[in-house]
């Protein structure tokens, strides 16, 4: 009899003592909410709506057809059909897109994505009560898709920005905007991957999620449970369910506060050319581990030249940070504000070396950055400097000058303007162009989004004008 109650006495300590472990290992696991209908309701006041307007000019049928409804089967046959209809004057037409956007101020900042209000001719913001404003775009980063808007208007309800880098693989997020125009849409899910590259940019480390983002919620929130924006919802692969992409808080925060000071982005510099340590460039230069970048070529001049970085250094770290690839390194300069020391390890005929670099500012086309018949300008054109001494070998008379246009970059902006191989840039923007210094500093002057007319010769007698978009 004493030993039943003593095993009994036993048993009741073991799961007694067992309940508070248990419960203890469930406290620390973030359980699924058991609804997001509190976080919707918080969050609500600060997502808004954005519609656009822009105005194409002419168009004809096909534009009419396309952008028209998709359903009026009746108009587009007529329009094919009855010659009366075929020759009346071309018109302007209204292309309208709707967006979605987040408030980070009371007093009328909005974030959302360039391509929500790229080129539009008007911008209304709709808020949850139904109120609307016009908006004025403050600015905007194409290589990042981040735009900010503002609205006059005072007590508003904020979002605040949360860390990116916190964010777990796994972890609930909530995605909030106007899928297909239909306001205040709320969906769930988790982070389904981080440091997504998917070829939008050259700054591309999106959050992948499974969340429900559809077209109409670019510009809008990714939330963490606890309200905070994590991400802004961008882009979605139209043949994927579930896949979704989103722009990290933490890179979007340095470039918003640029926007609010300036208007503009200014990414740091180094002047370096750099490419991936493959496993037979470890081999050559001795490395163990390929992390790291390759020095390719270091611009004279420029900051790495000043601080006395070579080719052939291996850049380890910046700023204690670990340097794993080329991508990794371009986005880490970029993150930094002009005129900052940044303290570069690189790695030199098997010694470690430290430098300081003063970040230089960094224009689309840096003086230098691409030489005559070396890769490809931002349009996709590759040029080659006429000279006296190739002159003869373009059949041109020694006294000529400009760029003799040598290649075109397959489905570029080059490729689609009707200009040919042999044909001669003069000028840019009424600008003359002797060499390729001439072209990269007029270029460096044009901000993103501006227009930029180019004059080319064809034979010596035929003047071609093309203008791009940069």
């Amino acid at each position: 009899m004493y030993n039943v109650k003593k095993i009994c006495i036993v048993c009741f300590l073991l799961v007694f003592s067992f309940v508070p472990m248990q419960a203890q290992a469930e406290s620390e696991t973030r359980m699924i909410p058991a609804d997001f209908s509190s976080l919707a309701q918080k969050v609500k006041p600060s997502v808004v709506n954005i519609s656009t307007v822009k105005k194409i000019k002419g168009g004809g049928r096909v534009f009419r057809h396309f952008f028209g409804s998709p359903f009026n089967d009746r108009e587009f046959f007529k329009e094919f059909m009855e010659p009366s209809m075929k020759n009346r004057p071309e018109q302007d037409f209204e292309q309208n897109s709707l967006g979605s956007g987040f408030i980070i101020s009371k007093d009328g900042y909005i974030v959302t994505n360039n391509h929500v209000i790229e080129n539009a001719d008007s911008i209304k913001v709709k808020l949850y009560n139904e109120e609307e404003y016009e908006a004025e775009v403050v600015g905007s980063d194409p290589k990042t898709d981040l735009a900010l808007i503002k609205i006059e208007a005072k007590g508003l309800n904020p979002l605040e920005l949360g860390s990116s880098d916190e964010l777990n693989i796994g972890s609930w997020v909530v995605a909030v905007g106007s899928p297909f125009g239909l306001e205040q849409t709320v969906t769930a899910g988790i982070v389904s991957a981080k440091g997504r590259v998917i070829g939008a940019g050259p700054y591309d480390d999106f959050i992948q999620t499974d969340a429900s983002i559809n077209p109409g919620n670019s510009g809008g929130p990714l939330l963490n449970l606890d309200g905070e924006v994590v991400g802004i919802n961008t882009a979605i692969i139209k043949s994927g369910q579930g896949i979704g992409f989103a722009i990290p808080s933490d890179l979007a925060s340095g470039i918003v506060d640029q926007l609010i000071a300036s208007g503009e982005v200014s990414r740091g510099w180094m002047g370096v050319a750099i490419q991936d340590i493959t496993s037979k460039l470890a081999e050559y230069y001795g490395i163990e581990e390929k992390e790291g970048v390759l020095v390719a070529k270091v611009y004279k001049g420029h900051p790495a030249d000043k601080a006395g970085l070579k080719e052939g250094d291996i850049i380890k770290e910046v700023e204690g940070d670990p340097i794993k690839s080329s991508r990794d390194l371009s986005a880490t300069i970029a993150s930094h504000k002009v005129g900052k020391d940044v303290s570069v390890k690189v790695v030199r005929n098997g010694k470690v070396k430290k430098f300081s670099v003063t970040l230089a500012k960094r224009s689309e086309m840096e003086p230098g950055s691409l030489a005559a018949g070396q890769g490809y300008d931002p349009f996709g054109f590759q040029f080659d400097e006429i000279t006296s001494d190739n002159a003869p070998k373009y059949g041109l008379p020694g006294n000529a000058s400009g760029l003799i246009v040598t290649d075109m970059k397959q489905g570029s902006k080059a490729a689609n303007t009707g200009i040919r191989k042999g044909d001669i840039l003069k000028e840019v923007n009424r600008v003359r162009v002797d060499d390729m210094k001439d072209y990269n500093k007029i270029l460096g002057k044009i901000k993103d989004g501006e227009y930029v007319r180019m004059l080319f010769v064809r034979n010596n007698h035929r003047y071609l004008v093309v203008t791009l978009k940069k």
